[in-house]
Order: C-alpha cells, then structure tokens, then sequence
C-alpha cells in the first residue's frame, strides 16, 4: 500500500503541479529508528482509506503495527460504508487512542448518515479524529471547513483535530476551534518553506494562535513529507518567538497537547 502511495507522490506533479519527493523513502525499520533518533516519545500511525472495504483491514493492519513498535499508538480509521460502527467501534475497544479521517482521499461526506453512529461513538469514548477537511493541498468533492463544521454541530461533543490546520483557510480554523471546545489544530506542513510557497499562513498567525491556548498538536506527515522532520520543528520555534506565545506554548505544541490527546 505504502509503494502506491509514493507512486501517487512520484507524480506529484500532474496531481498537485508541484513535485513533491518523498524525502523518508526507506524501509520501514529504518523509519521507526529515525523517530527514535530523533526523540520523538510516541507518535499515532495514521492511515485512511481511498475507497470502501478498506477501512476495516487498514485499521487491523495499523492495530498490530502499534502493537509490535515500541512508541507507536493504536489508532484507527473509517469510512462512509455500512457496519463502519461495527469495526470502529471493536478497534476503540481494543485500545485505539485516534481515528484518522481524510475527507478529500475518501472522496466521501463527513455528513453521510451512514457515519452518524461513527461520530457518535468516538464523542461518548472521547477518541480524538484526525481530520483532514480543508481544501489543501487541492480541494475535494467534500472538503470545506464549512462542511466538518455541519459535523461539528451535529456532535458537539467529537474530539476533533484539524489536519494541517484547516490549510488554506487558516483563520476559518482558528474560528471554528474558538466555537468548538474539543476542536484543535495539527502543524502538517504549516509554515514550512514549502507550504507557504502555495499556503501561505496570515501575518496575524501568531495571534490567532495565541487566542486558543492548548488547542495546537504537534503534526508532521512523517515520513510522507518533502523536506527534513526538523523543517516543522523550526516552523513551530519561530512562531513561540512571538511575546504572545513563548516556551509554554512550544511545550505544549511539542509534548503536552498531543499527550492530553492521546492519554498518555
């Protein structure tokens, strides 16, 4: 599976009209002794599906790959299929601590019916979803900050993470975290030289920051990122330079967000 995804990646070009070189494109055993190198304590694998059926085994795959490393987390993931509830629901009863979610690979609508008792489900076991939802890097059928949102008023209660912080729509995402008590941010990508050539952040993006304390996760799409881990790192220490935000907020961006979140 993961060969394909860097196949989509090596034509990056005609999807994204940009190149987008895989820069951890090594076997897996060496992916994991880089995050042990590089001190990250634990991380949540995340996987997604791009059509139905796949779900299920992805979420299977990714249990007994948290089981097996050392530093990795049980997560899950669904899909807009019918008994979505049936194999989430196991995978949170057996431990998992995060569901991704990708709106625009999914191709489906977070609003689906079919997805309600999913929703439900992770709001009353307060598993945070990982969601990608904005139009970044390239809209879909069902992206939109405005969409999630619907999600959000129907579930009020869903421990939610923004992936890559709403990209584009950056201050819809800080506003949607003010209006949403378990809403978040994650920092994939954000702020890197290479994301701020097509997603560039707004000059207030300090501020905005400032005004939701606690609400930001440290995120990398490690290892499917075109740059060095320590790019998103430098990101996130130039923005703790702002008066408004300083060495608590990096703390809590680096460590103790993500492990309130995952429960650690």
């Amino acid at each position: 599976m993961l060969r394909k995804v860097w196949a989509y990646f090596d034509e990056a070009r005609t999807h994204y009209g940009r190149d987008w070189p895989i820069h951890y494109r090594l076997p897996e055993a060496e992916r994991v002794a880089i995050l042990e190198k590089l001190g990250v304590l634990a991380y949540a694998p995340l996987v997604y599906p791009h059509k139905p059926g796949m779900a299920a085994w992805l979420t299977e795959w990714v249990g007994e790959f948290a089981e097996a490393t050392p530093g990795a987390v049980r997560t899950a993931t669904l899909y807009a299929e019918p008994g979505v509830e049936d194999y989430l629901g196991a995978a949170v009863e057996a431990g998992a601590r995060a569901v991704k979610v990708h709106v625009q690979v999914g191709g489906f609508d977070p609003r689906d019916p079919q997805l309600d008792p999913a929703w439900a489900l992770l709001s009353e076991a307060a598993v945070p979803v990982v969601v990608h939802c904005g139009h970044g890097p390239i809209p879909g059928a069902h992206t939109g900050l405005d969409v999630f949102g619907e999600v959000l008023a129907r579930h009020p209660r869903l421990t939610a993470v923004l992936a890559h912080a709403g990209m584009p729509d950056f201050t819809a995402a800080v506003d949607l975290v003010r209006r949403h008590p378990n809403v978040h941010l994650d920092t994939t990508m954000v702020g890197t030289p290479y994301a701020e050539e097509f997603a560039p952040l707004p000059a207030d993006w300090p501020e905005l920051l400032a005004s939701i304390p606690g609400r930001v996760v440290l995120g990398t799409d490690f290892p499917n990122i075109p740059y060095p881990y320590a790019r998103q790192l430098q990101a996130i220490a130039g923005w703790a330079e702002h008066p408004s935000l300083g060495d608590a907020f990096l703390r809590d961006v680096l460590h103790d967000a993500g492990a309130r979140l995952l429960r650690l």
